[in-house]
């Protein structure tokens, strides 16, 4: 087991904000996570969202890019 913060950590992969997005989503709708918690894994949930997010937009944009150049070779 890790010492170190989430805030200290690495940021995650995609796929691991996913794992971690769906963990949080399971507590949540079996009612494992407490009240007083709640607020604290719904904004994580949301860092994770953001993160998940941004990681697509970069994704989407460099295919965009490649897909740009193979045209422009094709022509």
């Amino acid at each position: 087991m890790s010492d170190e913060t989430p805030e200290a950590q690495e940021t995650p992969s995609f796929g691991e904000a996913l794992a971690e997005l769906e963990t949080i989503l399971r507590r949540i709708e079996s009612e494992e996570t407490d009240i007083d918690a709640l607020a604290t894994e719904l904004g994580r949930a949301a860092e994770l969202l953001e993160l998940a997010r941004g990681k697509i937009r970069k994704v989407d944009a460099e295919v965009t890019q490649i897909v740009q150049r193979l045209e422009e070779d094709e022509a």
